[in-house]
Formats: structure tokens, C-alpha cells, sequence
């Protein structure tokens, strides 16, 4: 019988992987991204429908979005920003202090 791993061992496993780190971070980012759009627009009560009129979306790409099913552009996160009364400021930082 072989031994189970735990979740943080198949985790270290799989982002081990050639390229597996950077797929990590691409969706880490998408999710970040959908979460604080979804949390500022139910905050103002708002459904997604009247986000993507807002934004010149349609409901579909805010539900994509806020799931994190898309990486947008900067355009596309500036209008969401503009519509949920909101500012975009990007920014970089270290990576030991990303964490």
C-alpha cells in the first residue's frame, strides 16, 4: 500500500512542474481579480447584469470574470472599475513581500 499525500505535498508536487508556477500565479491573479469586482458589486447591490450594462460588458463576461474564468485587459478593468465607483491603480511589487 503506498502512502497517501497530503495536500500541501501534492500542491509543492504539482507546481514543481516546468511552467506549473507560473500557470499557478495566472489563475491566482484571475481569482483576486473576480473576488474584489464580485465583493464591490454585491457591496453596492448590484447584479452582474447591471455591472456589464454599466461597463459595456455583457452579463456572461462579468460572470466569466468574477469567476475567474478570464484574464482581462487594462481597458476592461479600468470600465468594471469606473462602474463600480472605484479607481484601478496597478502596481508591482517584490516578490518577498508579494506573499
Amino acid at each position: 500500500m503506498s502512502a497517501r499525500k497530503t495536500w500541501a505535498g501534492k500542491r509543492a508536487e504539482i507546481l514543481g512542474r516546468p511552467g506549473a508556477g507560473a500557470a499557478y500565479e495566472a489563475v491566482r491573479i484571475r481569482y483576486e481579480l473576480g473576488r474584489v469586482v464580485r465583493t464591490r458589486r454585491e457591496q453596492l447591490g448590484m447584479t452582474q447584469g447591471q455591472l456589464a450594462e454599466r461597463a459595456g460588458l455583457t452579463q456572461p463576461a462579468v460572470a466569466r470574470f468574477e469567476a475567474g474564468g478570464t484574464m482581462p485587459t487594462i481597458p476592461m478593468l479600468e470600465r468594471l472599475a469606473e462602474a463600480l465607483g472605484m479607481r484601478l491603480r496597478v502596481e508591482l511589487e517584490p516578490f518577498s513581500e508579494a506573499c
